[in-house]
C-alpha cells in the first residue's frame, strides 16, 4: 500500500471506528429499553434481557458497519476535497483510482464481513433470539412472573397472582385469562401448580376455584366451581416469519416459496450493496472549495434512503409475487452498479473521449 492510499485509509478508518462504536452504543441502549422494558411488564425474564441485547446487536451489525463506512468515507473525502489535499494529490500525477483502491482497502473485507453476518450470523443470533422468547413468553415459566401484576405473554395469555414461588411452580390467589376460537377463559384458583411448563404442550393444575367459559358470539357463558381441573392452555406457535428469518440458508435454497427466495437474496446481496454503496461515497464526497466537508451530507442521505427502501420494497414485491425472482433484489444492486459506472466514467473522462 503506497503512501496516498494509506493516508487515506487511516483517516477513513478513525472515522469508522467513531462512527460504529456510536451506533452500536446508542442502538443497544435502545433495545435495552425496550427488553426491560418487557422485563418490567412480565413478559420476558429478566436474565435473557442481556443476552437478546446482544444478539440483537449482532443482527444491527449488518446495517451499522455499512453505513458507518459509508459515512466514514464521504466525510474523509470532502475535508480532503475542503482542505485541497485531493487536488493536490491529482496535481502531482496521481490518479482518480488511487481513491477507488484506498477506499477498497477497507470496503473489500468489511464487505466479506458483512456477507458472512447476513448468511450465517443473522439467522443464528434470529434463532437464539426467538428461542429465549419463547421459553420466556410461556405464562407458565413462573420465573419471570411478577406477584400482583398482569403478566402478559405474546399469544395473549395474562396471569396475576398474589404470591409465585419459583422453586415448586406454585402461584397462589392466580387468575388466568386466555383467548381460545370463539371463547374467552378465565380461570380463578386459590392455587396454582405447572404439570408442564414447555411453550409447545403448557399445562396447569388448578385448585378451588371458578372457571368462566365466554362465548364471544353468542350467549352460551358457562361458569364451572372446581376442587380441581386440569387444563392445556394454546401452545406458543412460532410464525412463518419467525421461521423464515431464522432459516438456514441450505433450506431457503431448496425452499420454492417466494418469501423464501426473496429472504435468501435478500442475505446474499448485502455484501455487494455494502460494496457498491461505499463505492457511490466517493464521487458524492466531492465538494468545491470553502463549502465544507459536510455539504455533500443531504445527496449522500437520500442515496441511502433510496438504497434502503429500495432494497426492502423489491424484497417485499419478490415475497408476494410482483417481482419475478430475476432481477429480483438483485434489481438494487444492478441499478448501483450502473450509477457506479457512469461516475466512474466521469471521473475518468471516458464520456467526453467517445463522445469525440
Amino acid at each position: 500500500m503506497s503512501l496516498i492510499e494509506r493516508y487515506i485509509t487511516v483517516e477513513i478508518r478513525r472515522l469508522v471506528m467513531v462512527i460504529v462504536g456510536f451506533l452500536v452504543v446508542m442502538f443497544a441502549s435502545y433495545s435495552a429499553q425496550r427488553y426491560l422494558t418487557d422485563a418490567a411488564n412480565g413478559t420476558l425474564a429478566l436474565q435473557v434481557v442481556f443476552d437478546v441485547v446482544c444478539y440483537k446487536v449482532l443482527i444491527a451489525l449488518e446495517m451499522l458497519l455499512p453505513v458507518g463506512l459509508y459515512v466514514a468515507t464521504a466525510v474523509a473525502l470532502g475535508q480532503l476535497y475542503t482542505d485541497s489535499e485531493i487536488t493536490a494529490i491529482f496535481a502531482a500525477g496521481a490518479s482518480p483510482v488511487r481513491l477507488y483502491k484506498a477506499v477498497l482497502f477497507l470496503a473489500i473485507p468489511l464487505a466479506v464481513v458483512v456477507t458472512l453476518l447476513s448468511l450465517y450470523g443473522r439467522p443464528w443470533a434470529y434463532g437464539n433470539i426467538y428461542r429465549l422468547e419463547q421459553q420466556s413468553q410461556s405464562v407458565l415459566d413462573v420465573s419471570h412472573l411478577q406477584a400482583n401484576k398482569f403478566n402478559v405473554n405474546g399469544s395473549g395469555r395474562m396471569v396475576m397472582a398474589s404470591r409465585i414461588d419459583p422453586a415448586s411452580h406454585q402461584l397462589t390467589d392466580a387468575l388466568i385469562y386466555s383467548r381460545s376460537g370463539k371463547n374467552t377463559n378465565l380461570y380463578r384458583a386459590h392455587s396454582v401448580v405447572v404439570t408442564d411448563p414447555s411453550p409447545a404442550t403448557p399445562s396447569v393444575n388448578l385448585r378451588n376455584g371458578t372457571a368462566y367459559v365466554l362465548d364471544r358470539e353468542g350467549a352460551q357463558d358457562n361458569m364451572q366451581h372446581y376442587h380441581s381441573l386440569n387444563i392445556a392452555l394454546k401452545p406458543f406457535i412460532e410464525s412463518q416469519e419467525v421461521r423464515r428469518k431464522s432459516a438456514p440458508v441450505a433450506d431457503l435454497w431448496c425452499s420454492s416459496d417466494p418469501a423464501d427466495k426473496a429472504e435468501l437474496q435478500w442475505r446474499e446481496s448485502r455484501g455487494l450493496s455494502t460494496l457498491l454503496m461505499v463505492l457511490l461515497a466517493i464521487p458524492l464526497s466531492r465538494t468545491k472549495p470553502r463549502q465544507g466537508r459536510y455539504a455533500t451530507l443531504l445527496p449522500l442521505t437520500l442515496l441511502f434512503t433510496a438504497i434502503f427502501y429500495g432494497g426492502n420494497v423489491c424484497r417485499t414485491l419478490v415475497a408476494n409475487g410482483s417481482l419475478p425472482a430475476i432481477p429480483g433484489v438483485w434489481l438494487v444492486p444492478l441499478v448501483m452498479l450502473t450509477g457506479l459506472a457512469f461516475c466512474l466514467a466521469r471521473d475518468f473522462s471516458l464520456l467526453r473521449k467517445f463522445s469525440r
